[in-house]
């Protein structure tokens, strides 16, 4: 097995073809693969992206070159955003281990909104005569987003990638990802592809033809049993994987809920607030108190460091079952990868809940504007009352307080998007699938041992009770953007919280008292 560090310390001073050749068999069968090529990814600057650009450039360390797909955002052209992207904290440990790494990467002007995501023809050429893997990870993860964006990133884009990898000469493989909820109408996930309510082409040609409001006004007969436009056009893109992709080198990965690192480059790297994340957040704040959810249900949490080695992982074994394909004459299937934990290595919700807070509690954060107080409720309308009383009625005297003090109300409207993000996931966390993931524990096996470790996703091997001595920290340092140096500042602070919650409780406490004894006197 190679390290970066020696590989850059040695190919900075000898021929780069030389030293491949030198050092191939001290490269793993995984390692081999990349080998000299040039990977295409889309959507590196996301979470999962950006996880998957640094590993590639850290253990394979004989890859030629990284396309990145960037689109101009915000008033950053796509330069601007690719320097950015090597300036998160992620990239710390690949910077030391070889500082010149940025030679490797090639931005390339794109968006996946666009038809043939926005490429011009200069770089389609480009991309076709050198291109050998793609990793189609680009995707609009809003649960509400209207549908006529949704079908243009999350299917066309999948669409246009595939048919311009037919003129690829030397694709070896093409790693789409999904997501394990794409079919989440299904009691059971088995790792096939499933038929799709709409051919994805006619939802495509829907979406750019129909006026904006037509199409808002049938999304929800559309939608059908699927609970967001985001799980709908996942799961029309793998028809459209079944439809296009056919004798090509295609498979489909799915993760479950992706959440921090475990263990590499640096534990406890997050990058968003969507999911369960947002939920720990909103909580360790003292923002979010109550959570439509079934305690009892399963989690399904992966860390993006294993969910990215899995990937990889899975673009080696495609491309491996590809080619003794072409060499047997033989059919190539579709192989389709999910990644989830309820199997090998479960954890609910409720232990999700109580482990994040048996970590925060060690590590409040000294933004919080009230001390830890959170509920799950499995029962809808328990849920609604607990959501009055702790966020509605709160919300209510805060904005009576602020307009008093000639202050702009506000939380009101910050408890309406919060519960709004309640409501996306209560989905997901009201319900347990049964879930196949026979296919990843195959590749598992099939890695060599050096592989295994160097490529870490196996998830039996996962200890939550050690991932969460860290994850909440995570939360706290690469979110809330509040350093451990400021833990002592917080932990005064947490105390004077706590003090008020307790004092707020009694008053409330005798408050009520007081109203029963009013109404027990008036009904005698």
């Amino acid at each position: 097995m190679v390290a970066h560090g020696e590989f850059c310390t040695i190919v900075e001073e000898n021929n780069y073809k030389n030293y491949v050749e030198s050092i191939d068999t001290k490269l793993t069968p995984i390692q081999k693969f990349y080998t000299g090529v040039n990977v295409l990814v889309t959507g590196s600057t996301g979470f999962l992206g950006k996880t998957l650009v640094e590993k590639l450039l850290r253990s394979c360390p004989t890859v030629s070159s990284l396309y990145l797909v960037i689109r101009s955002k915000k008033g950053k052209c796509m330069e601007e955003r690719l320097d950015e992207l090597f300036d998160d904290v992620l990239f710390s440990r690949l910077k030391k281990e070889c500082p010149k790494f940025r030679h490797k990467v090639i931005g390339i002007e794109g968006d996946c909104a666009l038809p043939e995501l926005g490429l011009d023809m200069q770089d389609k050429r480009l991309l076709v005569d050198e291109i050998s893997v793609i990793f189609h990870v680009a995707a609009t993860v809003r649960f509400d987003e209207k549908l006529k964006t949704a079908a243009a990133i999350n299917v066309r884009s999948v669409r246009d990638l595939l048919k311009l990898s037919k003129e690829m000469v030397n694709l070896k493989a093409f790693m789409y990802v999904s997501t394990l909820y794409a079919n989440c109408p299904e009691l059971t996930i088995e790792e096939k592809i499933y038929q799709s309510p709409i051919d994805g082409d006619k939802l495509i040609l829907m979406a750019e033809n129909l006026p904006d409001n037509v199409l808002n006004d049938v999304t929800n007969a559309l939608l059908g049993k699927y609970p967001n436009t985001y799980t709908f056009t996942k799961q029309i893109s793998e028809n459209v994987i079944s439809k296009t992709g056919q004798n090509l080198p295609v498979g489909i990965f799915r993760p479950a809920i992706v959440v921090s690192t475990y263990k590499e480059p640096i534990e406890a790297w997050i990058s968003n607030l969507y999911g369960p994340t947002g939920v720990c957040a909103g909580a360790g704040t003292g923002v979010l108190r109550t959570l439509h959810c079934d305690p009892h249900a399963n989690a399904n949490l992966v860390p993006v460091d294993m969910c990215v080695n899995s990937l990889i992982a899975s673009a080696w074994e495609v491309g491996d079952m590809y080619q003794k394909a072409l060499q047997q004459k033989s059919s190539f299937e579709i192989p389709v990868y999910n990644y989830e934990s309820s199997n090998d290595n479960p954890i609910d919700w409720g232990t999700f809940m109580y482990l994040s807070q048996k970590s925060g509690l060690k590590t409040p954060t000294s933004k919080a504007i009230w001390y830890y107080f959170f509920g799950l409720y499995k029962n809808y309308y328990h849920y609604l009352v607990a959501t009055f009383l702790f966020h509605t009625m709160p919300a209510i005297v805060a904005d009576v307080v602020m307009f008093c003090m000639g202050k702009t109300p506000q939380m009101s409207k910050v408890y309406k998007k919060i519960h709004k993000f309640s409501d996306v996931i209560s989905y997901f966390a009201t319900r347990s699938w049964k879930i196949q993931s026979a296919r990843v524990h195959q590749l598992i096996s099939k890695m060599s041992g050096e592989d295994q470790d160097l490529f870490f996703c196996d998830l039996r091997k996962l200890d939550w009770n050690e991932f969460y001595l860290s994850y909440l920290r995570g939360v706290r340092v690469y979110l809330l953007k509040d350093p451990m140096d400021t833990l002592p500042q917080a932990r005064k602070r947490w105390s004077r919280l706590y003090a008020a919650h307790q004092v707020t409780k009694a008053l409330v406490f005798l408050l009520l008292l007081r109203l029963a004894w009013m109404l027990l006197r008036m009904m005698v």
